[in-house]
């Protein structure tokens, strides 16, 4: 596996200065309805599906993201993943068992908001979480835990990927000002006040921590099978093209296409017929 030295600290999480936003935006739509023919070309020839993992500090643009990619993928192939706190029935399994449930049909698309990505951050920055898992004592007493985590998912998505499953990871990179602004915004508007927890101004106090762990995450997990992206996101609109782009390119290098009707056996004949 190629190690990528990856330093959060040094990418921008505005992204480019000199990008001409009007363009950019224009170019987003493009790629929306390409992707939207896309995903209607996997669909129809069943052999390919999608998996988009969005990882991310809190506020950092997961559910903007999905609404925007949901405007360019028929809803009839699209389901959407939040995976929150585990409940009881999934504690007593192993911490991908929910997971596996929410990959793709072959046709359709998946979009995990955080995944099982939340079991090798969330849990190495607070343990007590980990502890809560019911595992026994020398797997939590375990130095390389989280090493083996980190092979465990290595392995797992592995597996996706040679049994047709495209898994495309996008880190939302934004800065701390950043989230303390869409953090206000919530508070100020009504109608995002739903957003706002508590546990978001608790979770600010542990930033580096998060950003250590993000990238360790990607060192230990980027492969050529499952690749990260990380994603400049203080600008929307910019994290939205970028976003789209990458995700139109990796359908389009699947030369997908359309079944014939001899693949369907069935002929003008035959339907005259019917």
């Amino acid at each position: 596996m190629k190690k990528t030295g990856l330093k959060l600290s040094e990418i921008d999480p505005r992204g480019p200065n000199d990008i001409d936003r009007d363009a950019i935006e224009k170019e987003a739509k493009a790629d929306l309805k390409r992707l939207d023919a896309l995903c209607y070309r996997m669909y129809a020839e069943d052999r390919h599906a999608l998996l988009v993992i969005l990882q991310g500090i809190d506020a950092s643009g997961k559910n903007g993201t999905t609404k925007h990619l949901a405007q360019g993928i028929n809803p009839d192939g699209l389901q959407v993943y939040s995976f929150k706190k585990p409940s009881e029935l999934e504690i007593e399994h192993d911490y991908l068992w929910r997971v596996h449930q929410g990959t793709p049909h072959r046709g359709n698309v998946s979009i995990f908001n955080r995944s099982h990505y939340e079991e090798v951050i969330v849990t190495k920055i607070h343990p007590e979480i980990l502890s809560a898992q019911h595992l026994p004592e020398s797997i939590l007493n375990d130095p390389d835990i989280f090493e083996k985590r980190y092979r465990h998912i290595n392995d797992f998505e592995r597996m996706l990927a040679e049994n047709g499953i495209v898994v495309v990871k996008f880190l939302l990179h934004i800065s701390k000002e950043e989230q303390l602004e869409r953090l206000r915004e919530r508070l100020e508007d009504p109608k995002k006040q739903w957003k706002f927890s508590q546990d978001d101004l608790e979770k600010r106090k542990y930033w580096d921590s998060y950003m250590k762990a993000f990238e360790e995450m990607i060192e230990a997990t980027n492969t050529p099978y499952a690749p990260w992206h990380v994603i400049p996101a203080d600008r929307k609109w910019y994290r939205n093209w970028m976003i789209g782009r990458i995700l139109v390119e990796q359908l389009e290098s699947l030369k997908m296409e359309f079944p014939t009707i001899d693949n369907h056996k069935v002929t003008l004949e035959q339907l005259s017929n019917a």
